[in-house]
């Protein structure tokens, strides 16, 4: 089914694994943000907005996107923003908020967000994940607290008060609310970019979702692991397991996860011996699902197990799947494997003092006295789409001090942390808009 594009400008006149517990919020923090000014029971208004946002129940797998997008033309319709929207698949709409620069020629800032947010476990949860529940001490819980609808209300808050204050930028800002991302992003950003709604971006630098951390710093994320989800099966001699047949389909496919187990530990054992190096700088594996038989007293013919690895960006690709071929020949005849997804395309985003974006970037943190610490994200993110077309591409979240708890029970934020990271987005927006005019700008 062709895409359609539908148009709807508006013009106003003048969001570590394994890391839990309490974590207390950031500090100091502005007055602007710690003020409360009309909102419910003297809540910030910016976070009455963000718990609106988190009520729409865009969970997959049937995410509610018609309600998000509705959210999304509002605040452009109130902000005076430009409000286009293209369907890159049936019912997969990618909304796109614009700030006009004043020097069109100039390519522009793309701040990325994606609106589905993961299944939820009710009954392990404290309260109701939609309802955004916040609790005496300012945490708020909701699915998508962290992963990453915080992230999307901070861009448009941190854009509502530059305009309020009568800013204008060289470069042009756009804002994409993209669906998908949580299933891998193949109905969202992986057909965006290939569109020439995208081409007309002209995007030249992109922001995207980080992680939190809970310690006094802010992780910065400039490149990621490639994901490789690979099925090995194996074929066999079959018959009564009362007999010791020979050659079976079970002791080909031990060898092969036995070969993948010992390498999984030799990369977890180079992880914990370096202490300066993170979880994506080594290749990771899991093994995720076992297949096989059909009754207790048969031996089966045919089994297969199921891995997920993430593979790190320095790794040379061609020889990490010739180690795959060879780890299946050594475990006998009618051993195969096959990718259910194959990422070939690790790109790295410069953090080089000389490199004009990174210069803006951490000159604004270094500015307002923020720790980064640049790691490779130990997953997959929507970046990894931008990257590959040519847009250099961070990932950050503005949580420090704070648990890691995406796609966990009880996701929360707390409410200073959020308002602190619009005061980030505030500093941040006005400097990357107005890098000056580079090569690539053509």
């Amino acid at each position: 089914m062709v895409a359609a594009l539908f148009g709807c400008w508006f013009r106003v006149g003048g969001a570590r694994p394994g890391v839990s517990g309490p974590v207390m919020p950031v500090g100091p923090i502005t007055t602007r943000s710690a003020m409360a000014s009309e909102g419910r029971e003297g809540e910030h208004p910016s976070v009455t907005l963000f718990r609106q946002y988190l009520r729409i129940r865009t969970v997959q797998p049937k995410p509610d996107y018609g309600a998000a997008v509705a959210f999304l033309e509002e605040r452009a319709r109130q902000l005076g923003l430009g409000c286009q929207k293209v369907e890159v698949a049936p019912g997969h709409v990618v909304t796109i908020l614009t700030w006009p620069g004043t020097n069109p020629r100039l390519s522009s800032i793309l701040l990325n967000s994606h609106t589905d947010v993961v299944p939820v476990f009710k009954e392990h949860w404290s309260h109701d994940p939609f309802e955004a529940f916040k609790d005496a001490e300012g945490y708020i819980y909701a699915r998508g607290a962290q992963d990453m609808k915080c992230v999307s209300i901070q861009y448009l808050e941190a854009v509502r008060r530059l305009k309020a204050e009568g800013h204008h930028f060289p470069r042009t800002i756009h804002m994409t609310f993209v669906p998908d991302e949580e299933v891998g992003g193949h109905q969202g950003m992986e057909l965006f970019v290939q569109r020439p709604e995208f081409q007309a971006l002209r995007a030249g630098f992109a922001l995207d979702e980080g992680l939190a951390n809970p310690t006094d710093a802010f992780t910065v994320f400039y490149s990621e692991r490639s994901p490789w989800w690979v099925r090995v099966s194996s074929t066999g001699k079959p018959g009564h397991s009362s007999c010791f047949i020979e050659d079976t389909a079970a002791e080909k496919l031990h060898k092969v996860v036995s070969s993948i187990l010992a390498f999984r530990e030799k990369e977890r054992q180079r992880l914990q011996s370096n202490p300066h190096l993170k979880a994506g700088a080594v290749t990771s594996v899991n093994l995720t699902k076992l297949e096989g038989g059909v009754a207790y007293n048969v031996v089966p013919a045919t089994m297969s197990a199921s891995f997920d690895f993430r593979v790190a960006p320095d790794v040379d690709l061609k020889a990490f799947e010739e180690q795959l071929q060879g780890w299946c020949r050594a475990a006998g005849e009618g051993v195969t494997f096959e990718f259910a997804q194959k990422w070939t395309e690790s790109r790295m985003t410069s953090i080089d003092d000389s490199d004009p974006w990174w210069a803006a970037f951490s000159g604004v943190c270094k500015d307002m006295n923020l720790t980064l610490e640049p790691e490779i994200f130990p997953a997959a993110t929507d970046s990894r789409y931008l990257r590959v077309v040519g847009v250099p591409a961070l990932g950050f979240s503005p949580m420090n001090r704070t648990p890691v708890l995406l796609h966990d029970h009880d996701e929360r934020l707390h409410e200073a942390v959020f308002l602190r990271g619009i005061d980030i987005y505030t500093r941040l927006l006005p400097a990357l808009a107005s890098v000056p005019a580079l090569p690539s700008d053509g």
